[in-house]
């Protein structure tokens, strides 16, 4: 094991999915699958024992799902550390999928994905980066907390966006668009740097972990418009 090896986990209820991605993860050298397991309590365990960087997590299992697993796991690391938590979903337009980002996880892939796909992604998390780029992603965020917004909203632990300076609003809004730090920078003409300051003191002031909770929030106060429709 090198000293960039990435510990994985892969969750998922059926055993020919959860081996078929533990087998896929093993043929890169930069990869090692500590451990499986085929609920999200098992998970829950699992990661508490095996301490991965990334776990790749079924949504729909009976029992603890990936949504209430997602959130023990984020919640066992408050300080913002523990694994990164890419969500496996068959459906590209799925509600459980925007419980699960909102529960701290760090993106989705469709199970469907490519060999080349999964490796860039479970790379992508490993770094830190939520993986939001895809407009699935952000299509599928907009369109639930539009109808979200539609019903009474619960309380919310986050303190309202007026907190934000103009220039943190508007790099929260290009996060929300899916914007990684160079892009930012590149059309705000800032240094990269500038944009990691401003990044971690959005999430600071908005009490998030990370920047895949920052979109949702974006979303859910209306900052952003969802777009509808493919």
């Amino acid at each position: 094991m090198t000293a960039t090896t990435t510990r994985i986990v892969v969750v998922d209820d059926h055993e020919v999915v959860r081996a078929g991605f533990a087998g896929l993860l093993d043929t890169q050298p930069d990869f090692m699958v500590v451990g499986t397991a085929s609920d999200g309590a098992e998970a829950v365990r699992v990661c508490a024992e095996q301490r991965p960087d990334v776990v790749l997590m079924d949504v729909r299992m009976p029992g603890t799902d990936g949504i209430e697993a997602t959130a023990r796991i984020r919640a066992a690391a408050p300080d913002g550390g523990g694994p990164r938590i890419l969500v496996l979903t068959t459906f590209d337009l799925d509600e459980h999928v925007y419980d699960a980002l909102a529960a701290g996880a760090g993106g989705f892939l469709l199970k469907d994905v490519t060999a080349e796909r999964l490796f860039d992604a479970v790379r992508v998390v490993a770094a830190g980066e939520a993986l939001l780029a895809p407009t699935v992603t952000r299509r599928l965020i907009g369109e639930f907390a539009r109808m979200r917004r539609t019903a009474p909203a619960p309380a919310s632990p986050t303190a309202p966006l007026t907190a934000l300076t103009p220039r943190e609003t508007e790099v929260l809004r290009q996060i929300a668009e899916g914007l990684s730090n160079p892009e930012i920078a590149a059309r705000l003409s800032v240094s990269e740097e500038t944009v990691k300051t401003h990044v971690s003191r959005i999430l600071n002031k908005l009490g998030l972990r990370d920047r895949t909770q920052a979109v949702v929030a974006a979303y859910e106060s209306g900052l952003v418009v969802p777009r509808t429709g493919r």
